[in-house]
């Protein structure tokens, strides 16, 4: 039976995986501190963190150039941003699609979906090019850090 104390933990995860910096890395812990079960906080974590992977791709260049017209005190963060993003991106551009989904799925500070899908602009990756690499390290990062929070073995068990 789905209660709505039930849909209120999925939707929190699931908006919190969203977030950048926090991603899956801490709504994985967020969704199972509230009692979801590790897969389950996994799998809403992975959903939630590949929404806004196409919006970043799609619209990002556009977001930055209004930012910096209409917000110019804003400019040195957008700069930041970009300039974060083309360190990845020397990485990938080697690796290209497997050093992009590396790049994902590694869990340290700085990688993750959203880092990705800017590097994916940065090297003017085309959507579909650049979306199976990250959806797959997002998997394999929520995988990770799943097993990493909560041992390997008491996951699958």
């Amino acid at each position: 039976m789905v209660t709505s104390e039930l849909i209120k933990k999925v939707l929190i995860t699931f908006f919190a995986s969203m977030v950048p910096i926090v991603e899956l890395r801490g709504a994985i812990p967020l969704g199972v501190s509230m009692g979801l079960s590790h897969f389950s906080a996994m799998a809403i974590s992975v959903a939630g963190n590949i929404v806004p992977v196409p919006f970043i791709i799609l619209f990002i260049r556009r977001l930055f150039s209004w930012i910096r017209q209409h917000l110019p005190k804003l400019n040195s963060f957008v700069t930041s941003i970009e300039e974060r993003a083309a360190k990845k991106s020397t990485v990938v551009s080697r690796w290209q699609m497997l050093g992009l989904c590396l790049l994902v799925a590694i869990p340290l500070p700085g990688t993750g979906a959203w880092t990705g899908a800017l590097v994916a602009v940065l090297m003017d990756m085309r959507l579909k090019k650049a979306i199976p690499p990250i959806i797959m390290g997002v998997i394999i990062a929520g995988l990770l850090i799943t097993g990493l929070t909560y041992g390997f073995i008491e996951i699958f068990i």
